[in-house]
């Protein structure tokens, strides 16, 4: 058993490697009415090429199938896992990331009877020729609806012009042709090599003992032969974007804009540094309480879903701004004339400070919601981010540092756009 605590945040996260080779951690919250546990694979949507286990040649999947896997997991021979945690009054959900695959639920009661229901299902696949077929109508509708959003169009077309070759730059969903060429015999191959113990992580939140939890997890993670891939293969991305400008016509009443800045500081170390001075930058530069933000917002360039965010993990990163917008190529220039703007005046010292406080406040806040807990957690394990290392993060960044990562990541040669425009128009 291993205790990480934070004496700031008067919080204790307990974990244990299992029998089984996975790991489970549990954050106590006395007093607290719901509880939230998820069940999380390393597994996403770029892990299309691989060695599995035991095997010395690579394999290459549809795009898609992470994703795909994650729907088939809740089919059961006799029903629907989905219908068990509505049975004990649980809520269920999952996701596929680039990244990582997450099943999860919430209880108020009967948390015990949720945390078997999700054990008992993620290990327990049941995948037959007729369920795959109907998933693949299932998931070509979501796909349809994805090419209806204009901002979802937007995005892609983004990360197809910021990457040449990674695959982060491809549909987590994957594409109507890609799943079309899923079959049970691949699903079953994905799942037993991704879907070992040895690549998965359990863990909970809420009014529960951390040390009985923790061992009854153990009792339920079954040891399994085989393990993980023996390795991921990702194409050598060279640097810099693909092309600098993506544009297409679709019928919208309004333009969407994204503009990309690709990263070029890559790996684990540093990793948590650079999201938090990035996400700090962006608030000071483009959020709402900036001058910036003020000026375009009452010239009519942007309205209030105007956003701006850094994504990505050690492997791949970049940072995405935008939205709606009356002059797509106009909004580009001046969020990169916004580079220059304070790369010349320097960072404002008073705003910093009110921005890292104003981080550390959310951050702190976070504490008081389970499932913002669970989520910051599964954002952070597969990236080699403890839970609570962004306070520490906090505390040591400075206004140097800030400038530092503005003259490294705020730079021209590494931006890309993607515009949406009016049909017709």
């Amino acid at each position: 058993m291993h205790i990480e605590r934070d004496p700031v945040l008067g919080e204790a996260l307990y974990g244990r490697r299992l029998r089984s080779g996975a790991r489970a951690y549990v954050l106590p919250k006395r007093g607290f009415a719901k509880s939230f546990a998820t069940f999380s694979a390393r597994y996403g949507s770029i892990d299309r090429a691989f060695v599995p286990p035991g095997a010395s040649e690579p394999v290459e999947v549809p795009d898609g199938i992470a994703h795909f896997l994650e729907h088939q997991l809740f089919e059961e021979e006799d029903g629907n896992a989905a219908d068990r945690f509505a049975a004990i009054g649980a809520d269920d959900n999952a996701f596929t990331t680039f990244a990582q695959t997450t099943y999860l639920f919430s209880a108020s009661e009967g948390f015990r009877a949720g945390v078997d229901i999700l054990l008992d299902f993620v290990q327990r696949p049941h995948f037959t020729e007729r369920g795959v077929e109907k998933e693949k109508g299932i998931i070509e509708q979501e796909i349809r609806m994805r090419l209806d959003d204009p901002g979802t169009r937007a995005f892609y077309n983004l990360t197809r012009a910021l990457f040449h070759v990674h695959p982060v730059r491809l549909p987590v969903e994957g594409s109507v042709e890609s799943i079309r060429a899923i079959t049970r015999d691949l699903l079953e191959s994905c799942y037993a090599t991704f879907y070992h113990p040895a690549n998965m992580v359990f863990f909970a939140v809420g009014d529960v003992d951390p040390e009985e939890l923790l061992a009854y997890v153990d009792e339920r993670v079954a040891p399994r032969p085989g393990g993980p891939p023996s390795g991921r293969i990702y194409p050598q991305e060279p640097p810099g974007p693909a092309r600098t400008w993506a544009e297409e016509r679709a019928i919208v009443a309004r333009p969407v804009l994204l503009v990309g800045i690709k990263e070029g500081d890559l790996g684990a170390e540093g990793y948590l540094r650079r999201e938090v001075e990035t996400g700090l930058l962006l608030d000071l530069m483009y959020g709402r309480s900036s001058p910036w933000f003020a000026r375009q917002y009452a010239e009519g360039l942007v309205d209030d879903r105007f956003s701006a965010y850094y994504f990505g993990g050690p492997d791949f990163a970049a940072t995405i701004l935008g939205g709606e917008t009356s002059d797509p190529r106009e909004l580009r220039r001046r969020i990169e004339a916004r580079f220059d703007e304070v790369r010349r005046d320097g960072v404002d010292p008073v705003a910093f400070e009110r921005l890292r406080r104003k981080a550390m406040g959310e951050f702190v806040a976070l504490f008081d919601a389970p499932e913002a807990i669970a989520h910051a957690f599964v954002d952070g394990i597969f990236k080699g981010v403890s839970l609570f290392d962004l306070r520490r993060v906090l505390e040591e960044v400075t206004r140097d540092d800030l400038e530092r990562r503005l003259r490294r990541h705020f730079v021209p040669e590494m931006v890309a756009a993607s515009a949406i425009l009016p049909a017709g128009a």
